[in-house]
């Protein structure tokens, strides 16, 4: 259960046809339209023609027609940026975080390249293998938190198995996963973790 669920949802954001429209980059006649096809699930205001249209619906409707979310894309969407160079690793992740569910994922091979993409990117969650060198994986974890665009992102660190102890500050890191993992719960551990801040749908 997600801490929304938990706690009651949250008010349900509801758009007019116009609104809609500027979204879709459309004219509202073809809101209009799609809404009385029942392509696209809303209500009506009793005893008016007003139609509303919540997020969610509007959402799922733009992912399945395959039309950009536009301004809607930041908080529909779970952007997490993987910092790894392991390419079984990286496509195990694409697989099981894919765009259906909501997942925006971007990959990095270094910190430096790390650092460009958290910046152009704003990632929701950070997942650092720390196959990639442990100096260099917590260097990154450091400068993130240091950075205070980033003071909320959530940090997870992918640590090898290999019998090395792992004895290092992890005051920097949200939750650790130790390797070989399981891609899916740690997919669904990201909905959690992600959903408890944005309005995943």
């Amino acid at each position: 259960m997600s801490q929304r669920e938990s706690y009651g949802e949250p008010a349900m954001k509801v758009f007019t046809t116009g609104q809609v429209a500027k979204i879709c980059k459309v004219a509202p006649r073809t809101v209009s339209k799609w809404f009385d096809s029942g392509r696209l699930k809303g209500y009506r205001i009793p005893g008016s023609q007003d139609r509303r249209i919540p997020r969610e619906y509007l959402i799922r409707f733009l992912k399945e027609h395959g039309m950009p979310l536009g301004d809607l894309e930041d908080e529909a969407m779970a952007k997490v940026l993987i910092v790894a160079q392991d390419q079984v690793l990286i496509e195990s992740l694409k697989r099981e975080l894919p765009a259906e569910r909501s997942f925006k994922v971007a990959v990095a091979a270094s910190g430096f390249e790390a650092g460009i993409q958290a910046e152009s990117f704003h990632p929701d969650c950070i997942i650092v293998d720390f196959s990639i060198g442990r100096v260099e994986a917590l260097q990154i974890c450091q400068n993130l938190r240091k950075n205070t665009d980033f003071g909320e992102t959530i940090l997870i660190a992918l640590l090898p198995d290999d019998g090395q102890p792992m004895s290092f500050d992890r005051s920097s890191i949200n939750e650790t996963f130790k390797k070989p993992f399981d891609a899916r719960l740690l997919a669904e551990r990201l909905r959690t973790l992600i959903g408890a801040k944005k309005e995943l749908v």
